[in-house]
C-alpha cells in the first residue's frame, strides 16, 4: 500500500470544522457602526442587483458593504476571508449574470505587483435601510 493512503483521512479530518471569521478591529468596527447608523436591518437575501452606481467598501478582510443609495447598504460577511482587502488591495469577483449571489467567488489582488492575496466567497446580503418618516 502507497504512504500517502494512510494520510488521506487526516487531511480530510484537516478540512472538516467551522469557519470562525477574524475579529473586527476597533477601528473597522467603529467604521462599520458608522456606516449603518441609523439603518435598520432586514432578511438576509442570497442574491442582490448589481448597481451601476453603487459602490462595494472593504470594512475588513471578511466584511464588506455594498451601498446602493444613502438609504440602503447590503452587509457581507465573506465566506473565507480575502486577506488583502484589510490592506487596501482590490476586490475581484467573477459574476453569472446581472447579480452579486452568494457563492460568488471573489480574489483579492494587489494590483502593483499582480500578487493575488486571497481567496474568498460572497456571502448572504443583509440590507440595512434609512426607516421611512
Amino acid at each position: 500500500m502507497r504512504p500517502w493512503m494512510f494520510l488521506a483521512p487526516l487531511l480530510l479530518a484537516g478540512c472538516s470544522g467551522s469557519y470562525e471569521p477574524p475579529r473586527l478591529t476597533e477601528k473597522q468596527t467603529s467604521e462599520l457602526e458608522r456606516a449603518l447608523a441609523g439603518k435598520v436591518a432586514g432578511e438576509k437575501t442570497s442574491c442582490v442587483n448589481r448597481e451601476s452606481q453603487a459602490s462595494l467598501t472593504a470594512i475588513s478582510s471578511s466584511v464588506l458593504l455594498y451601498r446602493v443609495s444613502g438609504r440602503l447598504v447590503y452587509r457581507n460577511d465573506l465566506i473565507g476571508s480575502c486577506s488583502g482587502l484589510s490592506r487596501g488591495d482590490t476586490l475581484i469577483i467573477k459574476t453569472w449574470g446581472s447579480q452579486y449571489c452568494r457563492g460568488d467567488m471573489a480574489t483579492s489582488a494587489d494590483l502593483t505587483t499582480g500578487m493575488v492575496t486571497g481567496n474568498c466567497a460572497l456571502g448572504d446580503f443583509t440590507p440595512y435601510r434609512t426607516p421611512g418618516k
